[in-house]
């Protein structure tokens, strides 16, 4: 073992709080210094008392009534929402996008977003007569009305 790696051990060490009470323990240095101790805390003391200023179940109440606020502008959200029937002509679309996808059988919103899931941008790619610039704006008139598009892979 190495010598003097352990600190010096005091036995009759004094321990002084600042209330005036002292006692006598073990410890590494010769005195130690408290705030306060179980002669002066108020829990041992029994002076002890709990302010609730706000009780929990205020607290509790409050916090539930943000959950049902948040969940109510939640269903007011979904409700606000473009029907998934809607037809592709309602979108404001150039009319020749509109009958390439009719004649490949996506007559609404649904039938696209379907196509969309199913094959992602590709799916609805392959169609002829279909480009990149017709597929953003589709899904830019989409986005605007508060369709939720499948993640973009």
């Amino acid at each position: 073992m190495k010598k003097d790696l352990h600190p010096q051990w005091h036995s009759e060490a004094t321990v002084v709080c600042a209330c005036g009470n002292t006692w006598v323990t073990g410890a590494t240095v010769p005195e130690i210094r408290t705030d306060i101790c179980s002669a002066c805390h108020p829990f041992y003391t029994g002076e002890q008392r709990i302010v609730d200023t706000e009780g929990r179940y205020d607290q509790f109440m409050r916090r539930l009534q943000r959950r049902d606020d948040k969940a109510a502008e939640v269903e007011a959200r979904e409700a606000a929402k473009v029907p998934m029937d809607l037809p592709l002509e309602e979108l404001g679309l150039n009319m020749r996008f509109v009958n390439i996808l009719a004649e490949n059988g996506i007559k609404n919103v649904q039938d696209f977003l379907e196509k969309l899931d199913e094959g992602g941008e590709e799916g609805i790619l392959d169609l002829p007569g279909i480009g990149r610039k017709a597929l953003s704006d589709i899904k830019k008139s989409l986005r605007t009305r508060g369709y939720e598009l499948p993640a973009e892979s």
